[in-house]
C-alpha cells in the first residue's frame, strides 16, 4: 500500500520542522508538500496529489478556513485531500468554522505525536477525528452562533432518511461512538456503520463531523444534546 501523502500548512517553520521529523519516522506516510500560508498552499496543491493535508488556522494571506472550503470544495469536489485542522487553543472558534468548511477534523497542536499520527491515519481511511466528548462541547459552545430553528428540522434533505436513519443521525449528533448507538438500538456495529455510510450520501456529507454540524444547524439535535 503507497504511503499517505502528507502536507504541512503552517506559517510556524519551526512547528512544520517538527512535524516533518514525526511523520518521516513512519513508513507509511510521506510529506509531499509545505506551504507557509493559505495561498501558497493552494498553488502548491494544483500541482501536488496530497491525501491529508494539516492545516493551521491562523495564518498571513489565507486563514486556514477558507482554506480548507477551497481545497474541500464545500465537501463536494471528488478526490479532494482530507484537511485535519491544528490550532493551538480547544474549542477554537476558527476550528469550529473549518469543520463547517469541510474539514476532518481538529487537533491540538501540542498534541503527543502517537494521537497525531491515528488521527492523520483515521482521516486518511475517512473516519472523523474530532473526539465525541469533544464535537459535543465544541457544538454546545458555539450553537448559539448556529441558525435558530424551529421544532421541524429545516434542512428538505433531512425528508430523505428513513426513521431509523434519522434516530441515528440524532445519535452521531448527541457524540455517540458506533458501537454506543449499536448498544442504545439493539443493533449490531456493522448495521450502524451502514446506516452511518448511507445518511452521508443522501445528505452528501463527508464525515460524521459534517453529520453533527447539520444536525445542529436544522435543529435536529440542539444545545445541550436534546433531540
Amino acid at each position: 500500500m503507497p504511503p499517505i501523502r502528507v502536507m504541512l500548512v503552517d506559517d510556524q517553520v519551526l512547528l512544520r520542522t517538527g512535524f516533518r521529523m514525526v511523520l518521516a519516522a513512519q513508513p507509511d506516510m510521506e510529506v509531499v508538500a509545505e506551504a507557509g500560508d493559505g495561498v501558497e498552499a493552494l498553488q502548491v496543491l494544483r500541482s501536488t496529489a496530497v491525501d491529508v493535508v494539516l492545516m493551521d488556522v491562523r495564518m498571513p494571506k489565507l486563514d486556514g478556513v477558507e482554506t480548507t472550503r477551497r481545497v474541500c470544495g464545500d465537501g463536494q469536489r471528488d478526490g479532494a485531500p482530507k484537511v485535519l485542522i491544528l490550532t493551538t487553543f480547544d474549542l477554537d472558534e476558527y476550528a469550529f468554522s473549518a469543520l463547517k468548511a469541510g474539514a476532518s477534523g481538529f487537533m491540538l497542536k501540542d498534541v503527543p505525536p502517537g494521537e497525531l499520527l491515528a488521527a492523520i491515519r483515521a482521516v486518511h481511511s475517512g473516519d472523523a477525528v474530532v473526539a465525541p466528548s469533544t464535537t459535543r462541547r465544541l457544538l454546545d459552545r458555539f450553537a448559539p452562533m448556529l441558525p435558530t430553528a424551529g421544532k421541524e428540522p429545516r434542512h428538505k434533505e433531512l425528508e430523505r432518511l428513513t426513521d431509523r436513519e434519522r434516530e441515528v443521525m440524532v445519535l452521531v449528533a448527541q457524540g455517540m461512538s458506533n458501537g454506543e448507538i449499536a448498544a442504545r438500538l439493539v443493533l449490531s456495529e456493522a448495521t450502524v456503520k451502514t446506516h452511518v455510510g448511507r445518511i452521508l450520501t443522501k445528505l452528501g456529507l463527508r464525515d460524521r463531523v459534517q453529520v453533527v454540524v447539520l444536525a445542529y444547524e436544522t435543529g435536529l439535535v440542539r444545545a445541550g444534546g436534546g433531540a
